[in-house]
């Protein structure tokens, strides 16, 4: 049987993320198939980690941009919550009250969070929302349980960092006892183009009008098919605001 690639293509408001990997449908022409090696636990993690933070990159460069803010929501000592449970019963009440203030603005509010729990008893939660008029003081008058700190999102590689940072867990972060992601469930992200290519590109074409982010770049062998892999990410020369 010929060998096949599939390329997947997501394309968003400032990024296009490519992924080429052999489709499973096909054989391998000239070389004998090989055979597929069961993951580790390890590898299993590790890519349930790169999804997570895959899915999460979507939603943000889909749904979010510079200006936006990346909040830090803090604990008084005296205030900090018992366990996970507690936490996220405080932030589903955060969450409440800034949802209705958005409304009565005529907006929807969409967000990221991650509740963290560090290995010397502090608790924070940090959590990416879409900025409106007054969001500031709508955030600060909805969390009576310590500090509210703001950072304004940034467009260095579409958000990819940031992705990583929002999707932290004590396997990626050593600080970290405990952590708990979610995003809001008004985040839809776009289908993929797929396309099946019939030979493996020594070099990924790029778009007229785009450039390869290098960072994004990854290219290797698959642990698991044995295959070669690769992704990477487009961004617009002339980035649109």
């Amino acid at each position: 049987m010929k060998k096949r690639y599939k390329k997947v293509t997501y394309t968003f408001p400032n990024a296009i993320e490519v992924y080429e990997y052999l489709d499973g449908k096909y054989g391998a022409r000239g070389e004998p198939r090989k055979k597929r090696k069961k993951p580790t636990p390890e590898q299993i993690k590790k890519r349930n980690q790169w999804n997570k933070e895959r899915k999460a990159r979507h939603k943000l460069r889909t749904w979010f941009k510079k200006n936006d803010y990346l909040v830090t929501l803090t604990y008084r000592k005296e205030s900090r919550p018992q366990d996970m449970r507690q936490a996220k019963k405080e932030l589903a009440d955060f969450v409440r009250r800034v949802r209705r203030d958005y409304r009565r603005q005529g907006a929807e509010l969409r967000y990221l969070r991650n509740i963290e729990a560090g290995t010397k008893g502090a608790w924070h939660i940090h959590i990416i929302v879409n900025r409106i008029p007054d969001a500031d003081l709508i955030l600060k008058e909805a969390w009576p349980h310590g500090g509210v700190d703001f950072r304004l999102l940034y467009e260095q590689g579409e958000f990819a960092d940031l992705a990583a940072y929002i999707t932290k867990t004590p396997e990626t972060d050593p600080r970290l006892k405990e952590a708990s992601y979610q995003p809001s469930r008004n985040l839809p992200t776009p289908e993929p183009e797929v396309k099946r290519l019939a030979r493996w590109r020594k070099e990924p074409k790029e778009r007229p009008g785009y450039y390869i982010d290098k960072p994004s770049y990854h290219e290797g062998i698959n642990p698991v098919t044995g295959y070669k892999y690769r992704y990477y990410t487009m961004i617009p020369i002339h980035r649109r605001i």
